[in-house]
């Protein structure tokens, strides 16, 4: 089915691109920040099994996981504040123009413990964003195996962005951040979350509408450039919940 953006671009929404990893209860499942595993298990209860390989008559099953921790997803800026707002009632809107990029950390060495940091740079970012007006952008990490649906990201430093990214971020417009890295800001940063204060502007002045997506990934068949993006969430009243962002080229 073609959607008509204009009289000259469209979409097919027959054709999306889909950049969420997904979550099962195997030692393949991602996982970051120290959570174990995802589980899910049949429930078992009163004679009844919800396992229809067990004899049950239906599957039904009881699944836990944490968002953060075990795959692609939206979080709000309930993440960082005493109250934790729902990222649920935060998107009130699921379509937005979209610039995907592909970025090279750069390395460097971290002044308060010495150790080396892999950070993406305002300069890098604008050598692809800057002057132009997005609602989202979607950063894919170089080199872009397979293996990032199946790390364990716990205790490994994974790169982050520096803080100077957001002048550039709020000048082109940017309301919807994705990444495929488990966090914006550096693992261990003693709490301090600077991207994430920044980004949501808290606690000065704080953005309800604005959005971070992290642990997608996306295909090497997936060109860099300008697309339409559906950013959909499972509706738990959460500061983040599992998400599904969908990319569709824009044709003319």
């Amino acid at each position: 089915m073609k959607l008509y953006l204009d009289t000259n671009r469209f979409i097919e929404t027959n054709n999306p691109l889909d950049i969420s990893i997904s979550l099962s209860n195997t030692n393949e499942n991602l996982r970051a920040w120290h959570v174990d595993l995802p589980v899910i298990e049949a429930v078992r209860a009163h004679g009844f099994v919800g396992a229809v390989a067990e004899g049950g008559s239906v599957n039904f099953r009881n699944i836990s996981f944490n968002p953060h921790g075990h795959g692609t997803h939206t979080e709000c800026l309930g993440h960082i504040t005493p109250i934790i707002y729902s990222v649920n009632s935060s998107l009130k809107k699921y379509f937005f123009t979209a610039e995907l990029v592909s970025i090279e950390p750069k390395r460097i060495q971290n002044q308060e413990d010495g150790i080396d940091d892999f950070i993406i740079t305002k300069e890098q970012l604008e050598n692809f964003i800057g002057g132009k007006n997005l609602e989202a952008i979607v950063i894919r990490t170089l080199p872009n195996q397979e293996n990032k649906q199946h790390l364990n990201y716990t205790a490994s430093n994974p790169p982050y962005l520096d803080i100077d990214c957001i002048e550039l971020l709020n000048q082109c417009g940017v309301k919807h951040l994705l990444i495929d890295l488990p966090s914006v800001d550096r693992e261990s940063d003693g709490g301090k979350l600077l991207f994430h204060h920044a980004f949501w502007q808290v606690p000065l002045d704080p953005q309800f509408d604005k959005t971070i997506t992290e642990l997608i990934f996306v295909k090497d068949s997936i060109k860099d450039g300008n697309y339409i993006l559906e950013l959909q969430t499972a509706p738990f009243e959460n500061d983040a919940s599992p998400s599904r962002p969908i990319l569709y080229e824009i044709k003319i």
